[in-house]
């Protein structure tokens, strides 16, 4: 009758003993998997904080974007790990420090990169605590007065005021970012012809493209009685120099022959003849 009762006892106990396994290894899947996903993200902030902290010289916007970008996709796999429906709720599991001891324990020190040398009764609380500090809690409680107090109508009046300014603040910063692209895609329209630069500058230093103008009424050179352009050209260069103390009237017949010269044209000098023999009758140290 004994043997009958253990038997039925024993049978009776499988199938708790075999839901407990069944949900020791499902945690212990989970917890696997929930420890690999923080490792993973362990180290994508510590690449980040490395960066942050040596290489923010050479450091760039689009950089930190991306290990923002990363952080924030681990985050959200950590998430769905946590929402899995094989996942067990960890809220439901109980961790009681079975040891307490104020001497350094080296295999902590290993399992924690020697952030925890002790595990004391000072620690305990910090790493073990599922509620926030009670300074925290009390200044969060003193913010949810405060927010309390406050109307409807004022908070949405300072809603439609941050709201209003946020606009403001993008609709310039998208009007800097149009001005800046419009900018940079406009070519810089020039105010000159290149062509005609050069054509300038040659005309002016080696006479290209210009022509011999005679005035109207002027005949060619071979033609008595009307001395042309030549007579006069081959009369300013047969005028001799003025010597620098020489007498007043070693000009005279110069400017005579000169005089003559002009009567006999009907038409106007050149403005560049006239000039050379200005220069050289208006001598600067004369008395």
């Amino acid at each position: 009758m004994q043997v009958r009762i253990r038997l039925a006892l024993v049978t009776a106990n499988q199938p708790l003993v075999t839901g407990q396994k069944r949900e020791e290894k499902q945690l212990e899947a989970s917890l696997d998997a929930l420890l690999s996903q923080v490792a993973d993200l362990k180290n994508s902030l510590g690449s980040f904080i490395y960066k942050l902290e040596n290489e923010y010289d050479r450091l760039t916007w689009p950089s930190v974007l991306d290990s923002f970008a990363l952080l924030s996709g681990q985050l959200n796999t950590l998430n769905k790990v946590l929402k899995h429906e094989k996942t067990p709720l960890f809220r439901n599991q109980v961790i009681i420090p079975l040891v307490l001891s104020p001497d350094r324990d080296e295999d902590l020190m290993r399992q924690t990169e020697g952030r925890v040398p002790v595990f004391s009764h000072e620690v305990v609380p910090d790493h073990l605590r599922t509620k926030p500090d009670p300074e925290v809690e009390e200044q969060e409680k003193q913010l949810t007065t405060d927010a309390a107090r406050i109307g409807a109508d004022a908070a949405q009046k300072q809603i439609q005021s941050l709201n209003k300014m946020c606009s403001n603040l993008l609709e310039k910063i998208s009007k800097e970012e149009r001005e800046s692209e419009s900018g940079g895609l406009r070519p810089n329209k020039q105010t000159f012809n290149p062509a005609d630069t050069n054509a300038l500058v040659a005309a002016v230093a080696f006479g290209k493209g210009l022509s011999n103008w005679r005035p109207s009424g002027s005949s060619g050179p071979g033609q008595p009685g009307q001395p042309g352009a030549g007579t006069i050209l081959a009369g300013a260069s047969g005028l001799q120099p003025v010597q620098m103390a020489g007498a007043p009237s070693q000009q005279q017949p110069m400017l005579s022959g000169v005089q003559m010269a002009q009567a006999g044209q009907p038409g106007k000098m050149p403005s560049g003849i006239k000039t050379n023999i200005k220069s050289a009758s208006m001598h600067p140290y004369q008395r």
